[in-house]
Protein backbone atom coordinates (compact mmCIF):
# COMPACT_ATOMS: atom_id res chain seq x y z
CA UNK A 1 0.00 0.00 0.00
CA UNK A 2 1.17 3.50 -1.24
CA UNK A 3 0.23 6.85 -0.54
CA UNK A 4 2.38 9.75 -2.10
CA UNK A 5 1.44 13.11 -1.04
CA UNK A 6 2.54 15.94 -3.66
CA UNK A 7 2.26 19.54 -4.64
CA UNK A 8 3.42 21.64 -1.82
CA UNK A 9 5.17 24.32 -2.00
CA UNK A 10 5.46 27.98 -0.85
CA UNK A 11 3.00 30.61 -1.63
CA UNK A 12 2.16 33.74 -0.61
CA UNK A 13 -1.18 34.80 1.66
CA UNK A 14 -4.35 34.44 -0.83
CA UNK A 15 -2.51 32.22 -3.34
CA UNK A 16 -3.10 28.92 -4.52
CA UNK A 17 -1.72 25.33 -4.50
CA UNK A 18 -3.56 22.04 -5.41
CA UNK A 19 -2.11 18.91 -3.75
CA UNK A 20 -2.38 15.28 -5.00
CA UNK A 21 -2.34 11.94 -3.13
CA UNK A 22 -1.62 9.13 -5.79
CA UNK A 23 -2.54 5.86 -4.48
CA UNK A 24 -1.81 2.29 -4.99
CA UNK A 25 -1.61 -1.33 -3.48
CA UNK A 26 -5.79 -1.03 -2.11
CA UNK A 27 -9.08 -0.73 -4.15
CA UNK A 28 -9.66 2.84 -3.94
CA UNK A 29 -13.19 2.91 -4.13
CA UNK A 30 -13.11 0.94 -1.18
CA UNK A 31 -11.81 3.64 0.90
CA UNK A 32 -12.42 7.25 2.86
CA UNK A 33 -9.57 9.43 1.34
CA UNK A 34 -8.49 12.09 3.71
CA UNK A 35 -5.89 15.51 4.50
CA UNK A 36 -4.69 15.98 7.59
CA UNK A 37 -1.97 18.36 8.38
CA UNK A 38 0.29 19.23 11.16
CA UNK A 39 1.73 22.52 11.73
CA UNK A 40 5.06 22.80 13.86
CA UNK A 41 4.50 22.46 17.77
CA UNK A 42 0.70 21.25 16.99
CA UNK A 43 -1.56 18.32 16.87
CA UNK A 44 -2.51 16.88 13.75
CA UNK A 45 -5.92 17.94 12.17
CA UNK A 46 -8.27 16.83 9.92
CA UNK A 47 -8.88 19.13 7.21
CA UNK A 48 -10.99 16.92 4.46
CA UNK A 49 -12.20 13.59 3.14
CA UNK A 50 -13.78 12.13 0.51
CA UNK A 51 -15.57 9.30 -0.46
CA UNK A 52 -17.52 7.67 -3.47
CA UNK A 53 -20.28 5.49 -4.09
CA UNK A 54 -22.68 4.42 -6.91
CA UNK A 55 -22.18 7.80 -8.82
CA UNK A 56 -21.93 9.61 -5.65
CA UNK A 57 -19.56 11.69 -3.38
CA UNK A 58 -19.23 12.45 0.07
CA UNK A 59 -16.57 15.08 1.21
CA UNK A 60 -16.49 16.70 4.96
CA UNK A 61 -14.49 19.93 5.27
CA UNK A 62 -13.06 21.19 8.70
CA UNK A 63 -14.42 24.72 9.32
CA UNK A 64 -11.07 26.11 9.11
CA UNK A 65 -11.06 25.41 5.42
CA UNK A 66 -14.72 25.83 4.09
CA UNK A 67 -15.47 27.84 1.08
CA UNK A 68 -11.41 27.97 0.18
CA UNK A 69 -10.29 24.35 -0.11
CA UNK A 70 -12.14 21.44 -2.72
CA UNK A 71 -10.99 17.84 -2.45
CA UNK A 72 -11.77 15.61 -5.49
CA UNK A 73 -10.90 12.32 -7.00
CA UNK A 74 -9.89 10.55 -9.92
CA UNK A 75 -10.98 7.07 -8.94
CA UNK A 76 -9.49 5.85 -12.43
CA UNK A 77 -6.24 7.04 -11.39
CA UNK A 78 -6.90 6.32 -7.34
CA UNK A 79 -5.67 9.65 -6.87
CA UNK A 80 -7.32 12.17 -4.38
CA UNK A 81 -6.93 16.38 -4.91
CA UNK A 82 -7.25 19.07 -2.51
CA UNK A 83 -7.39 22.42 -3.92
CA UNK A 84 -6.35 25.30 -1.53
CA UNK A 85 -7.44 28.60 -2.43
CA UNK A 86 -7.03 31.85 -0.95
CA UNK A 87 -4.36 30.47 1.54
CA UNK A 88 -3.91 31.79 4.70
CA UNK A 89 -0.45 31.81 7.27
CA UNK A 90 -2.23 29.95 9.00
CA UNK A 91 -2.68 26.59 6.59
CA UNK A 92 1.44 26.56 6.92
CA UNK A 93 1.80 22.59 7.93
CA UNK A 94 2.69 19.55 6.69
CA UNK A 95 -0.16 18.23 4.52
CA UNK A 96 -0.41 14.42 4.78
CA UNK A 97 -3.68 12.02 2.65
CA UNK A 98 -4.78 8.96 4.24
CA UNK A 99 -7.19 6.10 3.29
CA UNK A 100 -9.58 4.53 5.92
CA UNK A 101 -12.60 1.68 4.90
CA UNK A 102 -14.69 2.57 7.84
CA UNK A 103 -14.17 6.27 7.45
CA UNK A 104 -15.82 5.89 4.28
CA UNK A 105 -19.31 4.38 5.91
CA UNK A 106 -18.96 7.30 8.60
CA UNK A 107 -18.38 10.05 6.03
CA UNK A 108 -21.31 8.41 3.54
CA UNK A 109 -23.74 8.75 7.15
CA UNK A 110 -22.71 12.65 7.30
CA UNK A 111 -21.70 11.50 10.86
CA UNK A 112 -18.45 13.35 11.51
CA UNK A 113 -17.67 16.15 13.40
CA UNK A 114 -14.37 15.90 13.86
CA UNK A 115 -12.10 13.90 11.22
CA UNK A 116 -9.01 14.68 13.55
CA UNK A 117 -10.22 11.95 16.12
CA UNK A 118 -10.05 9.36 14.03
CA UNK A 119 -7.46 6.77 13.07
CA UNK A 120 -7.13 5.85 9.76
CA UNK A 121 -5.47 2.53 8.23
CA UNK A 122 -2.78 3.94 5.86
CA UNK A 123 -1.04 7.24 5.53
CA UNK A 124 1.68 8.72 3.13
CA UNK A 125 4.35 10.92 3.80
CA UNK A 126 3.71 14.47 4.06
CA UNK A 127 4.35 17.54 1.70
CA UNK A 128 5.14 20.65 3.08
CA UNK A 129 2.79 23.94 2.12
CA UNK A 130 4.58 27.10 3.40
CA UNK A 131 2.20 30.31 3.25
CA UNK A 132 3.86 33.52 3.60
CA UNK A 133 2.00 36.91 4.70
Amino acid sequence: VQLQASGGGLVQAGGSLRLSCATSGFFFDDFAICWFRQAPGKDRKGVSCISNNRGSTYTYYADSVKDRFTISSDNGKATAYLQMNKLEPEDTAVYYCAADRGVKYVLEANLIRDLSVYGMNYWGEGTQVTVSS
